[in-house]
């Protein structure tokens, strides 16, 4: 049997030693795309820092692409990241530079060293999310969505094992929304693991999968007509 991505057995969430998820169990397999929905301050994005070792884990059993987040040092942490393609909300774009800029700064964050193949990986992300043509762009000349993709894009650069994102249709209009979960599902086609906070209710209808959801802090599954 092929390890989970991810596996929470007994955890539970703090955040400034208040309890904002209690035992919280979940495995996610290879492949999969999960909804994590709940309103707002139910404690989706502790559950998402907490994977990718923002907030650190301090009762229960966790492992993600193979870390024990209980055993984690801080020295571990940038190689966890490389393995997990973070979105967030607003984009976090570098404004005082290029697209291609952007891409070069987290490959060499990530101890790329070679020119030609660092330009090679920029390329290859950026016609995964129809984005190849940005590459001297600010991304102020960007709209909305075009910069979300491009964040996907960014997130994609070290070959993930896991994508976590966290609300990133949350500043976008409708339409825009559709494009961008267009390409985060087209990447799970291509056997990318996704897991997506979100309260856009209108998406999980459009594009129904697995949902978990956050409330009275717990977190269990939902069927899709009751959420």
């Amino acid at each position: 049997m092929p390890q989970p991505v991810v596996f929470l057995r007994n955890v539970t969430i703090f955040q400034e030693q208040k309890i904002i998820l209690s035992d919280v169990n979940l495995e996610v397999n290879h492949g999969e795309f999960i909804y994590i929905i709940g309103k707002t301050g139910s404690g989706k994005s502790s559950f998402m820092k907490t994977l990718y070792a923002d907030l650190p884990l301090q009762e229960g059993q966790a492992s993600i692409v193979g870390y024990d987040l209980a055993a984690l040092k801080e020295s571990q942490i940038p190689y966890l990241r490389r393995k997990i393609g973070i979105v967030f909300q607003d984009f976090k774009l570098l404004p005082d530079r290029t697209i291609n800029e952007n891409m070069l700064f987290v490959l060499r964050a990530t101890g790329w060293k070679d020119k030609m193949e660092m330009q090679e990986k920029i390329g290859e992300v950026l016609d995964k999310v129809d984005m190849r043509g940005t590459l001297t762009k600010m991304p102020h000349q960007l709209s909305g969505g075009e910069q979300q993709r491009i964040a996907i894009a960014r997130a994609l650069l070290n070959d993930p094992e896991l994508i976590l994102a966290d609300e990133p249709t949350g500043n976008l209009d409708p339409q825009t929304s559709v494009e961008v979960m267009e390409t985060l599902r087209k990447i799970n086609a291509n056997g990318k693991t996704i897991i997506m906070a979100t309260h856009d209710y209108a998406l999980l209808l459009k594009y129904p999968s697995k949902t978990l959801k956050c409330e009275n802090k717990t977190l269990f599954e939902v069927v899709q007509r009751t959420v």
